[in-house]
């Protein structure tokens, strides 16, 4: 979705053509699993980090167009919201310290564009939700200026064919509707990109899949929506909820939804995409004149656009991804579970876990998801959603145990071995897990921290819309100190 969409309307004709575009694609696509030669000698991996802008006081602040202009930096790019910007990093290879150089680019990037964000007085802030948004923010004044925002909009109202629902029961509860999509907006993630080849790519799917609950236990950082405290990673339900293109009679029909978790292991890469044709009618059929088989068949790399575009507009919590680089096609998993912050130490931790602990999963001789059904995976991920670093979730042979528990005991040691086996070098590895191991033995994340500061501040007397304010503003002064959350006070 970071291309320019400049078509406000389509006609049946688009659709048609796009559909049968898009199966076109899909069956080159095929052709080259069995034929072509992918990138996989020197696999790389990716990051990308969504932020939120807000004022000296702590309330939003829409300024990204001020913001992006004044950071003047091709690394950042506008996001859904006014209030939002996106930073893309550099793929980098992990055997060649690939974690201190991704973690002294981000910290880099984002002190040069604090600095010159300010000075239109919009600050950055790492945190799955902007607990100081109200319901004024949710108008579709609030989408970025980008026309494909409000393309993708309106095209998914019109699936819908009525106004967005959001109904989460947490510690509170909230029910509101809203006619755009700009509750999306709210939702702030970390995404993880892994470099594979089609052969490995479905174990590296399937092992992300099955711990991506343990992800959102240890990650949760999105306590808040509207002023109401709400599951500890309140992100999943409202993404799921805000994108849904279906009414409830379609629900009840059992129509998959475009926020989805998947309903089974796979086998191949093709299963997903295959599937994305087969459930999922398109939401921006936009054409390019690319023929993928004339171009295959002069021995090089079609873009295969229409695929990848439908793809784009399909939020699975594991993503399947092709890209071509270089004239060379490759694919990677884009794991995008995780909300972001709380500070770039804690999100270089989180990596290294996951890079860690996918790799030896998925290099496993028995695999995890055989051991394991589909819908286990799919609850230990609501659960650890509503819970936090305080759930407890299933694993094979042990049963419900304990997120933090199990980290310690089991995962920790397995990510140990798989980057070593990305050539990881040993400080890096041992700081960055450290950092998980603490957050399990403290029981404090992003969620738990902002909690209990906020249960403070109303505790003593302090309005609830003031105390969201105040935490907030001490969250943003900890995320800069770059001290991981389990040593913040």
């Amino acid at each position: 979705m970071g291309e320019e969409v400049a078509q406000q309307e389509f006609s049946r004709e688009d659709r048609t053509r796009y559909r049968e575009k898009v199966r076109r694609c899909l069956d080159v696509f095929a052709r080259m699993l069995r034929e072509s030669a992918f990138d996989i000698d020197a696999p790389m991996t990716g990051l990308e980090i969504e932020l939120n802008l807000v004022d000296d006081a702590g309330d939003p602040a829409l300024k990204n167009s001020e913001a992006l202009e004044a950071i003047a930096n091709p690394d950042f790019q506008t996001e859904l919201g006014q209030f939002n910007l996106e930073i893309n990093v550099p793929p980098k290879q992990l055997s060649q310290r690939g974690f201190s150089a991704f973690e002294d680019g981000v910290r880099a990037s984002l002190n040069e564009a604090e600095a010159k964000a300010s000075a239109v007085g919009a600050h950055m802030v790492m945190i799955g939700i902007l607990p100081t948004l109200a319901e004024g923010h949710m108008a579709p004044s609030s989408l970025s200026g980008n026309p494909r925002y409000q393309v993708l909009s309106d095209q998914i109202l019109a699936a819908r064919g009525e106004d967005i629902v959001i109904d989460i029961s947490g510690i509170d509860r909230l029910r509101t509707t809203a006619d755009s999509i700009v509750p999306e907006a709210a939702c702030t993630s970390t995404q993880f990109h892994v470099q594979v080849s089609p052969d490995e790519f479905s174990a590296y799917w399937n092992a992300s899949q099955a711990i991506s609950g343990v992800q959102v236990a240890l990650g949760a950082n999105s306590p808040v929506l509207l002023g109401k405290e709400l599951w500890r990673e309140t992100r999943i339900p409202l993404f799921e909820q805000a994108t849904d293109t279906r009414s409830e009679e379609l629900k009840a029909q059992g129509v998959r939804p475009r926020v989805w978790f998947g309903e089974r292991w796979i086998n191949s890469i093709f299963d997903l995409f295959e599937e994305n044709v087969r459930y999922f009618p398109a939401l921006l059929p936009i054409t390019e004149q690319e023929d993928p088989l004339t171009v295959l068949e002069r021995g090089e790399a079609p873009a295969l656009a229409e695929m990848r575009l439908h793809n784009g507009t399909i939020y699975r919590w594991n993503r399947p991804v092709y890209d071509v680089v270089n004239q060379m096609p490759h694919v990677r998993v884009e794991n995008r579970v995780l909300p972001a912050g709380p500070t770039v130490a804690d999100t270089m931790a989180n990596a290294a876990f996951y890079f860690g602990l996918v790799r030896t999963l998925a290099e496993h001789e028995r695999p995890l998801w055989s051991q394991m059904s589909f819908s286990a995976a799919e609850e230990n991920f609501h659960v650890a959603a509503r819970q936090g670093i305080e759930a407890n979730v299933y694993w094979p042979g042990l049963g419900q145990v304990p997120a933090t528990e199990l980290v310690v005991r089991r995962l920790l040691p397995m990510a140990h071995s798989g980057l070593d086996a990305w050539g990881v070098q040993p400080e890096e590895r041992d700081r960055l897990l450290g950092i998980i191991e603490q957050r399990c033995i403290t029981g404090q994340n992003g969620a738990s921290w902002f909690v209990h500061r906020l249960h403070d501040h109303t505790g003593s007397g302090e309005a609830r819309e003031k105390a969201l304010g105040a935490t907030l503003n001490e969250y943003r002064a900890n995320m800069h100190s770059n001290q991981p959350v389990h040593t913040w006070s």
